[in-house]
């Protein structure tokens, strides 16, 4: 397997992390993220410019950050056990300007009492943004947990609220 990752470096979020094994993209992370794998295991640095996966990731997430697009087109694979395999799926569907709660998503998962469950996969996914955990707050609204911090979450929320707002008033199409 071909592991290696490239870094940019973002104005909304700082450097960004991402890493791809052969074809596909197995992760993405942030400076101080919580339960970031260890360095070596995102094998070589290499130039987004000159890596065909990498460079459509940044490109994509660029975009995104810039509010030119909602969604993201590309081979993920994250790493985990069934159950997060599961609600990673069921994170992938959140829209673009929309939440859910941990226990919206345990309740589609079959078990309305496995909201905490829920809680640890998303805490675990391995590709926020691609897999866009930072959707998923408390039941009461709060903005809890976000593996990238919830300065970041709060970002990435308010970023995708500002551009509904801005095309609900007609100010984009």
């Amino acid at each position: 397997m071909s592991t290696r990752h490239t870094v940019i470096d973002t104005a909304a979020l700082g450097p960004v992390t991402i890493v791809a094994a052969d074809a596909e993209v197995t992760g993405l992370y942030f400076r101080h993220h919580i339960r970031r794998p260890a360095q070596e295991l995102f094998g070589p640095s290499v130039s987004f410019v000159d890596d065909i996966v990498l460079g459509e990731a940044v490109g994509q997430l660029l975009e995104y950050l810039l509010g030119q697009r909602h969604s993201f087109d590309l081979p993920l694979s994250p790493t985990g056990d069934e159950f997060q395999q599961q609600v990673w799926e069921q994170v992938s569907t959140i829209p673009f300007g929309a939440t859910t709660t941990y226990g919206q998503i345990a309740q589609r998962l079959g078990d309305r009492s496995a909201a905490y469950r829920v809680g640890q996969a998303v805490g675990a996914n391995p590709l926020c943004i691609f897999i866009p955990c930072h959707r998923v707050i408390g039941a009461t609204g709060s903005l809890t947990g976000y593996a990238g911090g919830l300065d970041r979450k709060r970002t990435l929320l308010e970023l995708e609220l500002e551009l509904e707002d801005a095309v609900s008033a007609g100010r984009l199409f």
